[in-house]
């Protein structure tokens, strides 16, 4: 599973991959592995995303496009 959201939300705000990983502590390329779907997003690094970019974890999965409960 290719993690498009991840990509899009921190393309929009002109992010770095290191920047996303320092903010939710893994390093930069686990994270470009999570973008690119080499490895399944760990449930607690899925919430630390939908934390950092005020989004559900729905929306980072694609179940939903509603990006807020």
């Amino acid at each position: 599973m290719k993690y498009e959201r991840i990509r899009n939300l921190r393309e929009d705000r002109d992010w770095t991959q290191k920047r996303v990983g320092e903010a939710i502590n893994v390093p930069q390329r686990t994270y470009a592995y999570y973008e690119s779907g080499e490895r399944m997003i760990l449930p607690h690094v899925l919430c630390a995303l939908a934390d950092l970019y005020h989004v559900s974890v729905d929306y980072l999965l694609g179940r939903t496009n509603k990006k807020h409960l």
